[in-house]
């Protein structure tokens, strides 16, 4: 692989297990692209052989989402627990933004959908540390807990399609980060713990572009191909998300991210 093109930095990154040095790398990489871009003289988006799975740490262990120990957010060890969780997200999303990056360079795109999902997976990177920040002030750290195995899953259904991978990441699994994390809040707020509340106020403002990103290229894709955006919209979610959607929704900012409600509501009974 070569760190002298885009493709060649989304493969470093992917294979490297360790998650703060995944993560100084991917901001390095974030950096030195848009420089790049800034110059006029833009590093070339190149080819890369992902891994099926992204390069891991030993810990957390990951288990079968049925196998992860529920905690009650009431409680010290519960609050711990949603911040490990989140981490554990948020280290997959950074993977899931390289990843598309050097998954598709088959699909010729403008420089602004690499210009997006570089500039997603800073803020990734960004969010994987502040809440390792919380985690370390509450006495833990990411790898202390167990972590659910299947969030690759989508990426792992989706390596062969580009709008299905639109459709279900940013779409869906980014778009439910959007409904629950409000409520995230307010435990944290509710316990007077104000530097978590400050970094999941980032992270929840922040996931309104990435939403968004998903929602321009998959109608740029669909305009290109002359598709119906809602009708294929249903179609892929339908193909390759494995459960319905779930109420509540935050309906305003999924506005504001360009998913209007007959975009999702109609997934909520019938997804397969």
């Amino acid at each position: 692989m070569s760190t002298q093109t885009l493709s060649g930095m989304a493969e470093t990154v992917l294979t490297c297990a360790d998650g703060k040095a995944k993560t100084a790398l991917s901001r390095q990489f974030a950096q030195d692209w848009m420089q790049s871009r800034e110059s006029g003289t833009p590093l070339p988006i190149g080819t890369a052989n992902p891994p099926d799975h992204p390069a891991r740490p030993e810990n957390p262990p990951l288990l079968s989402p049925r196998d992860v120990p529920r905690r009650r957010p009431g409680t010290p060890e519960g609050r711990i627990a949603l911040l490990h969780a989140v981490a554990h997200i948020e280290l997959n999303a950074v993977d899931l933004h390289w990843d598309i990056i050097a998954r598709f360079t088959d699909t010729p795109m403008p420089m602004g959908f690499y210009d997006d999902w570089v500039k997603a997976a800073a803020e990734e990177s960004r969010h994987f540390n502040l809440i390792c920040d919380c985690l370390e002030q509450h006495g833990s750290h990411y790898g202390a807990l167990a972590a659910h195995a299947g969030m690759w899953r989508a990426a792992q259904d989706t390596k062969n399609d580009l709008m299905g991978r639109l459709a279900v990441v940013p779409m869906v699994l980014e778009a439910r980060g959007l409904d629950v994390t409000p409520g995230m809040i307010e435990i944290f707020r509710n316990h007077k713990d104000a530097a978590t509340v400050d970094a999941l106020e980032v992270i929840y403002r922040e996931e309104v572009g990435h939403v968004a990103y998903g929602s321009k290229w998959f109608h740029f894709l669909c305009g290109r191909h002359e598709m119906d955006p809602k009708e294929t919209f249903h179609a892929l979610v339908r193909r390759y998300f494995h459960s319905p959607l779930r109420p509540p929704f935050n309906e305003e900012k999924r506005a504001e991210a360009g998913l209007p409600p007959d975009f999702y509501w109609p997934l909520t009974g019938d997804a397969s």
